[in-house]
């Protein structure tokens, strides 16, 4: 228990995805440690997946659950959608509103400066979760949207960003923070860390992550070309994840000469997509920290991915291993090294594993965001025990909703 329990509301647009995930694992460390907490979402995005973590997250929002139209592009929708979301945002009178990824932190921010403005004391922050910072700064749209975030800035109490790489991005893209600011790794569950076993049938890789350009689907199809033209032999591979453009990529797939060799499947729950393969790939465009990569490296499987983001910090001393994004012919390259050592492939993930267990655990990340909203304002965010008893995440991290699904989306 806090020396003060707060009212937190979180915001985020799609209920899917990294974001959300990292939402999700917040309000049940957040709720265990006495705080009421709140959420409000996309109410268009998820499907059935999306609906029963929901409803198995509800028990932990006493504050209540809103559901609203949230756009990914910005619209003129945004203010009917917006004050409809300020009538039931001041109902919950909160002590902090945290907005997560680009929309969600324009909306938090914008509402609690309304409701400051009727008189409650409330505090802003913003996790950007990759978000606009994945726009180039050379065109015109990351103009225009680096602008907007440094506009924001000065409605806001505090950024917490996920990763190193995502702070430097920040800083180069936007500018140096002049609000508090830190960063907090993204944390896990210690029952993420038991190994999951392959399935008798199991293919040889499985794509995890939204079915758009930004994850990648693409160069991971091309590199399953690639490597049925050297060997001979297309390996097998599962693709899993939401998104609209999958038939897009079930028919590159067809066009590419892959037939029967790959397998499409919609979101389902992380670990159980874990079992349909003896090795992940995950080959983003960009990425800020993708539970995805933590939850695959914790499940014990070979992980394949990208030098983008904040991934080389998961990877530390195994940064070589890294692949350069949209290069179908090195991720090629990458896979076939773990079809033929997969002796050396297995005591290579079994060291990245037991790397993960100090610095990415779900207490470090609750901890660290109850600091940063301490350090922009909020009056008995942190107490000792908070900060420093290893029994006060206990409930949380036996007990917590599984908002995961398996689609690798950072964005929100």
């Amino acid at each position: 228990m806090t020396a003060h329990p707060l009212r937190i509301v979180h915001c985020l647009r799609a209920p899917v995805g990294g974001a959300f995930r990292h939402v999700c694992d917040l309000i049940s460390a957040q709720r265990v440690q006495g705080h009421r907490v709140g959420l409000i979402c996309d109410a268009s995005t998820g499907g059935a997946f999306a609906e029963q973590r929901l409803s198995d997250l509800s028990r932990d929002l006493e504050l209540g659950l809103v559901r609203i139209p949230m756009r990914r592009t910005p619209s003129l929708s945004d203010l009917a959608t917006m004050r409809s979301a300020y009538r039931d945002l001041k109902a919950m009178a909160p002590d902090v509103v945290h907005g997560h990824g680009a929309k969600g932190g324009v909306y938090a921010r914008i509402l609690g400066t309304l409701l400051r403005r009727s008189g409650l004391d409330t505090r802003r922050f913003y996790t950007p979760h990759g978000g606009s910072l994945h726009y180039d700064p050379k065109a015109v749209s990351g103009r225009v949207f680096f602008a907007v975030e440094r506009a924001l800035e000065r409605v806001s109490d505090g950024l917490c960003f996920v990763c190193d790489y995502e702070a430097d991005q920040y800083r180069t893209k936007v500018g140096a923070p002049r609000i508090p600011h830190r960063t907090v790794h993204n944390g896990l569950r210690p029952q993420e860390f038991e190994p999951v076993i392959p399935a008798p049938d199991a293919r040889d890789f499985l794509f995890i992550g939204e079915f758009r350009e930004l994850k990648g689907p693409d160069v991971f199809l091309k590199a399953l070309r690639d490597l049925g033209d050297e060997t001979g032999k297309t390996p097998t591979a599962h693709m899993v994840g939401p998104g609209e453009a999958r038939t897009d990529y079930e028919k590159m797939a067809h066009d590419l000469g892959l037939g029967e060799a790959v397998a499409f499947h919609g979101a389902m729950p992380a670990r159980t997509a874990f079992s349909f393969a003896r090795a992940v790939v995950i080959p983003s465009r960009a990425e800020s920290l993708p539970y995805i990569i933590l939850e695959a490296i914790a499940a014990g499987l070979p992980v394949i991915t990208t030098r983008v983001g904040g991934i080389a910090e998961i990877f530390r001393e195994q940064e070589k291993e890294l692949v350069p994004a949209g290069d179908h012919a090195a991720l090629a390259q990458a896979m076939q090294r773990v079809l033929t050592a997969p002796q050396e492939t297995r005591r290579k993930a079994e060291q990245l594993r037991d790397s993960l267990s100090d610095g990415f655990s779900l207490k470090a990340m609750s901890d660290g965001v109850l600091t940063l909203y301490a350090e922009g304002g909020v009056s008995g965010a942190v107490s000792d025990e908070t900060t420093h008893d290893p029994r006060h995440l206990q409930a949380a991290n036996q007990s917590g909703p599984d908002c995961r699904a398996a689609d690798g989306s950072a964005r929100a």
